[in-house]
């Protein structure tokens, strides 16, 4: 298997193995792969975590989680874990907001969604923070709520 993926696996330590998925997320698997004393028995099982991010690669995290588990067991790669990627924190801010200013409107949901010309389920899981929203859609729920994307300090 010698393929370049979009994924970039690397081993961290012994158990933890990093993974960067297509658009920038990191994600943390829990594996004996770095306990592996074959290095190129450790790079096949890297490159074949590679291929499963890629494959099962998605917006919807929550999703792609669940299909690289389903593809690890099909392709016998153990995990003990994975981690919901570092931006779960973020995307759950952000959903919360929109929520938050939705409430205040008196809007429903799907009458949001009609204004900003998205799906009222794609509005559902961005705002329970289990879909990774691009800048567009993320600017089209932000006018429709009478806001701007903008930077701001922290």
């Amino acid at each position: 298997m010698a393929e370049e993926f979009k994924s970039k696996a690397r081993i961290l330590d012994s158990k933890l193995v990093e993974v960067t998925a297509p658009d920038g997320e990191k994600f943390q698997i829990i594996s004996a792969i770095g306990k592996y004393l074959d290095e190129k028995y450790r790079n096949y099982e890297l490159q074949l975590i590679e291929w499963i991010f890629d494959k099962s690669f998605e917006a919807d995290k929550e999703n792609m989680v669940n299909s690289i588990w389903k593809e690890s067991k099909l392709n016998g790669v153990s995990f003990l874990g994975i981690s919901s990627g570092d931006r779960q924190f973020e995307r759950t801010r952000i959903g919360s907001r929109i929520r938050q200013l939705r409430d205040e409107r008196g809007l429903e949901a799907r009458d949001l969604a009609k204004l900003a010309g998205i799906d009222a389920a794609n509005l559902s899981r961005i705002e329970n923070g289990k879909y990774s929203v691009g800048l567009d859609i993320l600017s089209k729920v932000a006018a429709a709520l009478g806001k701007k994307i903008d930077f701001v300090d922290l």
